[in-house]
C-alpha cells in the first residue's frame, strides 16, 4: 500500500498573488475613501448653504418689518407736528426729530441703516384730561408699560415724545413725565410751549379722549464682529445674527413735487452720503451678505458675487450667499 503524504498536496499563496490582492485592496480602499471625502464635503457645502439661507431670510425679514413701520408718529402722521420732550444732556437721548430714516455710508464696509418710529397698536387716552399739560396722563390699568419706557402721545394734530418717570404704570395705568434723576435720558423741554413759565416738564398740550400712546424706539442695524469672533448682524448694539458678513442699503428717493403725477414712486436708488432730502425717501432696498461659518467649501477659482449690482470676488474659499429686497415705507406712501 502507498501512503500519500498529505502535505504533499497542500498550495500556498505565491507573493506575486499577495501583490495583486494588496494592489486591488488599495484600489478598493482608495475609492471608498473618495467617496467618503466627496460625501462628506457635498454635506458641508450643504449644510452651510441651508444655515446661509436661513441666516438671510430672517436677517431679511425682520428688518423689512422695521423699515414697513419706521417714520410711524400716530395720528400727528409727521414728525415735524411732535415735541420731542427728552433731555438732550442725558444718557441715552434720541433726536426724533431729525426723522423716522437715516443712515451711514460704510463706504467698502458695511452700511449702518437707523429707523425710528412708534410702534404696536397703541393705548387710548383715559379721562381725567388734564387740566393742565403738566399733569399725569392715564391709560387702562394692566398694560405692559414701564418705568424708563420711551413714549409717543400724539392725536391728529400734534404729539409729544417723552420718558415714563413713574414706577409701576402698566399696572395703575398713571403715566408720569417728570423731570429728575429716576430715568436716562429723563425728561427736560424748557421751552415746551404748552405751559406757562417755561415748565420742564410739561407736554405741548392736554390732550383728550382722540390721543392715544405708543411706544417709541430708534433701531440700528450694523455689523461688527461677534461673540465667536465671526462677522455678524447686530440690532442696537445687541448681536442680532451669525454669519453676516455685509449690510448694504439703497435708498429710494421720490423727488417729484408734492402732489405732482408720479408722487410716492422712488426716482432712483443712491447710498446714504448721496441721498438729497432723508425726508423724500420712500423705499429702501437692503443687500444682506451670508458666509459659511468654515473655509475651503468652493472649489476651484474664488467665489464672485453680486451686491447690488457690483462685482465682488472673496479673498478666502468660504461660501457666500447675497440676500436681497426692496422695502416700502409705509408711513410715507
Amino acid at each position: 500500500m502507498n501512503v500519500t503524504n498529505s502535505r504533499k498536496k497542500q498550495s500556498g499563496v505565491s507573493l506575486v498573488e499577495v501583490m495583486i490582492a494588496m494592489l486591488l485592496g488599495i484600489f478598493l480602499l482608495g475609492s471608498v475613501v473618495q467617496f467618503f471625502v466627496s460625501s462628506r464635503q457635498s454635506n458641508r457645502v450643504h449644510e452651510a448653504t441651508s444655515r446661509m439661507q436661513e441666516t438671510g431670510r430672517m436677517g431679511l425679514e425682520i428688518m423689512a418689518r422695521d423699515i414697513r413701520m419706521a417714520d410711524f408718529w400716530g395720528c400727528a402722521s409727521d414728525i415735524t407736528n411732535v415735541v420731542n420732550n427728552l433731555n438732550s444732556a442725558g444718557t441715552g437721548y434720541v433726536d426724533y426729530q431729525t426723522g423716522g430714516v437715516a443712515g451711514i455710508e460704510g463706504g467698502s464696509g458695511p452700511d449702518t441703516l437707523i429707523l425710528r418710529g412708534g410702534f404696536g397698536t397703541g393705548l387710548m387716552l383715559e379721562p381725567p384730561y388734564g387740566p393742565q399739560a403738566s399733569a399725569n396722563v392715564k391709560v387702562a390699568a394692566g398694560n405692559d408699560l414701564q418705568q424708563g419706557d420711551i413714549v409717543l402721545l400724539s392725536d391728529c394734530t400734534q404729539g409729544d415724545i417723552f420718558q415714563i418717570s413713574n414706577a409701576n404704570p402698566g399696572g395703575a395705568g398713571t403715566v408720569v413725565h417728570n423731570t429728575g434723576s429716576t430715568t436716562e435720558p429723563g425728561n427736560y423741554n424748557a421751552s415746551n410751549p404748552g405751559c406757562p413759565g417755561a415748565n420742564a416738564h410739561c407736554l405741548s398740550k392736554v390732550y383728550g379722549a382722540d390721543a392715544s400712546m405708543f411706544a417709541v424706539q430708534e433701531i440700528t442695524y450694523s455689523v461688527a464682529t461677534g461673540s465667536e469672533g465671526e462677522p455678524a448682524l447686530f440690532r442696537n448694539g445687541a448681536e442680532f445674527l451669525d454669519g453676516v458678513e455685509d449690510l448694504q442699503i439703497l435708498y429710494g428717493e421720490d423727488t417729484s413735487a408734492a402732489g405732482s403725477a408720479g408722487e410716492g414712486i422712488a426716482n432712483y436708488f443712491v447710498p446714504a452720503n448721496q441721498v438729497a432730502d432723508m425726508e423724500r425717501v420712500i423705499g429702501i432696498r437692503i443687500a444682506v451678505v451670508a458666509r459659511s461659518d468654515h473655509d475651503n467649501l468652493v472649489t476651484g477659482n474664488a467665489q464672485s458675487y453680486a451686491v447690488l449690482g457690483s462685482t465682488v470676488t472673496a479673498a478666502d474659499r468660504r461660501i457666500r450667499r447675497v440676500y436681497e429686497t426692496t422695502v416700502n415705507i409705509r408711513n410715507r406712501q
